[in-house]
């Protein structure tokens, strides 16, 4: 009798700590949101990437991201948005580190779903990819680099780089930049043979480099397929995996912009239009 007490004493022990836990747990991730909202500021990290998000002549933080994640911060009573630039690889680090609140710029992988919890996608984009002007390599895809000797620059942490390994490219011949400008002078340089990026991105730096750089988009580029489907990239805002009463409020407000004119006119300076809204949800990509 005295042994079954004993055991029966230690059985509701266990449960009041997992319970408390439970509850701090669900405490924590519910103060982030009323922390937020008090302070009526939210720390944003950054990439510096353009269209995405990027800090203008001025210093101001802009771009496709940030224009709607301010946007969707209004809605929640968070109405000062505090950028903090970071280079995209230490972007999940940095966010689990709390050196910020949430992630802009950032595409939605199964392996990065492991790490954070996602907002629902903005907008899909596809690939692209940066060669010197002439493409005297002939060029014409991921394929090439499988086959040829050649060196494909990526920015540091970037799905491209995924894309690489996925369809094969010896890692040796993949070279990491922290960002694209970089990445953009190594293959102007002949220190790279092409840059994989998205499309958008790869030609706002064209435009930004000028013709004296000698680079160009090559031709006519098709989408990697990556485990059956065309690569391309759906981009979310990332939070911690312990805040999702902060993503799920950010999802519901997120989901009241998609409803009005402000949404994509908010996007459209940045070269997206209705052909970039996302026909996949997070779940989906995570999956």
């Amino acid at each position: 009798m005295q042994v079954m007490r004993r055991t029966l004493v230690a059985s509701l022990a266990t449960a009041a700590l997992a319970a408390r836990i439970g509850t701090g747990t669900a405490a924590a991730a519910d103060d982030t949101l009323a922390r937020l909202r008090a302070a009526g500021s939210v720390r944003v990290g950054f990439p510096n990437q353009v269209p995405y998000a990027y800090a203008d002549e001025s210093g101001a933080l802009t771009g496709a991201d940030a224009e709607i994640a301010r946007l969707v911060f209004a809605r929640m009573g968070i109405a000062s948005m505090n950028g903090v630039l970071t280079e995209f690889a230490a972007l999940i680090p940095g966010l689990r580190a709390d050196r910020f609140d949430t992630v802009l710029a950032m595409f939605v992988t199964p392996a990065r779903c492991a790490q954070v919890a996602f907002s629902e996608p903005i907008y899909a984009i596809g690939q692209g990819m940066v060669v010197k002007s002439g493409n005297a390599a002939g060029i014409t895809g991921y394929d090439d680099f499988v086959l040829k000797p050649l060196r494909l620059a990526v920015m540091a942490g970037a799905a491209q780089a995924g894309y690489a390994k996925a369809l094969g490219i010896p890692q040796g011949r993949v070279i990491a930049f922290p960002d694209g400008p970089s990445a953009m002078a190594a293959v102007s340089a002949g220190r790279a043979d092409a840059f994989a990026i998205s499309d958008l991105p790869a030609r706002r730096l064209l435009a930004t480099a000028g013709a004296a750089r000698g680079l160009q988009l090559v031709p006519d580029f098709a989408d990697p397929v990556i485990n059956g489907r065309p690569a391309r990239g759906y981009d979310a805002f990332a939070f911690r995996p312990a805040d999702t009463s902060l993503r799920d409020a950010f999802n519901q407000a997120l989901a009241g912009l998609r409803e009005t004119p402000q949404f994509l006119a908010a996007m459209a300076p940045f070269g997206f239009t209705r052909a970039n809204l996302p026909d996949r949800t997070t779940q989906e990509l995570c999956g």
